[in-house]
């Protein structure tokens, strides 16, 4: 049986990657870090009863800070692959807390390199790198050898991660993949990224608690997913006989103005005009205008192609906020 570790277990692309892991029979290991609060929500329902045999998903308390907990899981699980998923990885926040992002976003990468390295074990290991790292592109559209410029702390901090990760792989022979995925979603994204809170805001104005969503720059454009598929893309990474970086993303673009007129009209409220307002405060130092892939390395040799196109990700979405809240309100009776 083989045996991964995934680091960011309680995110998106975590719980999804953990579905799929433990569908094809693997040992499931998650890093999460410690707080006061559990935030464990996406990954409840992959709980077996410790008392039955063959439990195969597993948490462990830790921090992408401290090197020495990495060290002995990594000693102690002898992981076949390790998803590197964990970051500080919203990039608005990253202005606020740069040190922050920087130390746990982009030197937490180095720390699981290290321990890879220093464990001496054949450990396939993946990279969550991002589309933020081409920032103001050089290139449209962005593909495996577009020049990166990044525009934010937390892009800068994905680029040493990249290049510490194909260090590695080029001095000690690590089988490390770099993924760059573009904006993936689902009914999963965390609250305060803007599709979600889209969406959230549309199920919450449909049911008359709220008038208004705050946002910040409407015209913004990106290449935007649905993220079950793209960890089903991860997963291929590292089932190649060689490592190698790739391009993850549709080939289309939207801006957040389309996500807005998209996600009211599935809701039946009309013109999202009337509900919307900017605020300043969401608009970031440094904008990201234009992002679009060409993942078109991943379709011939992964095999891999995106299936879920922008209007049905909205659709599922907002549907499933819809649900969510209908859900809270019928506890509330």
């Amino acid at each position: 049986m083989k045996k991964a570790i995934i680091t960011g277990i309680t995110g998106q692309d975590g719980s999804y990657l953990a579905e799929l892991l433990l569908r094809k029979g693997y040992e499931v290991h998650g890093l999460i870090r410690r707080a006061s609060t559990f935030n464990t929500y996406r990954i409840n329902h992959l709980y077996q009863d410790p008392h039955k045999h063959n439990v195969r998903f597993f948490l462990h308390y830790g921090d992408l800070s401290d090197a020495s907990v990495i060290n002995k899981l990594i000693n102690q699980i002898k992981p076949d692959e390790v998803y590197h998923l964990g970051a500080q990885s919203h990039v608005r926040i990253s202005f606020d807390l740069p040190e922050y992002t920087a130390d746990i976003t982009g030197l937490g990468t180095l720390r699981i390199l290290e321990a890879i390295r220093s464990s001496g074990l054949p450990i396939k290991f993946y990279q969550a790198s991002s589309s933020e790292m081409f920032g103001k592109a050089l290139e449209i559209p962005q593909k495996e050898t577009t020049p990166f410029n990044p525009q934010s702390p937390y892009a800068c901090a994905k680029v040493f991660a990249f290049y510490i990760t194909k260090l590695y792989r080029e001095a000690y022979g690590i089988f490390a993949c770099n993924g760059i995925l573009f904006n993936h979603e689902s009914p999963r994204r965390g609250e305060n990224f803007v599709t979600r809170k889209i969406t959230r805001g549309v199920a919450r104005i449909k049911a008359g608690l709220e008038k208004k969503i705050y946002l910040g720059n409407l015209e913004a454009q990106r290449d935007w997913g649905y993220a079950p598929e793209y960890v089903e893309a991860i997963y291929l990474m590292l089932q190649q006989d060689k490592p190698d970086d790739y391009v993850i993303a549709t080939g289309e673009t939207h801006s957040v103005r389309e996500f807005l007129e998209e996600a009211f009209k599935v809701a039946g409220l009309g013109d999202y005009r009337k509900y919307v307002e900017i605020d300043p405060r969401y608009y970031r130092p440094a904008e990201v205008d234009y992002l679009v892939g060409d993942s078109s390395k991943a379709r011939k040799i992964l095999g891999w192609q995106p299936k879920v196109k922008f209007n049905d990700l909205v659709k599922i979405m907002v549907e499933a906020d819809c649900r969510l809240l209908e859900k809270e309100l019928n506890r509330k009776l």
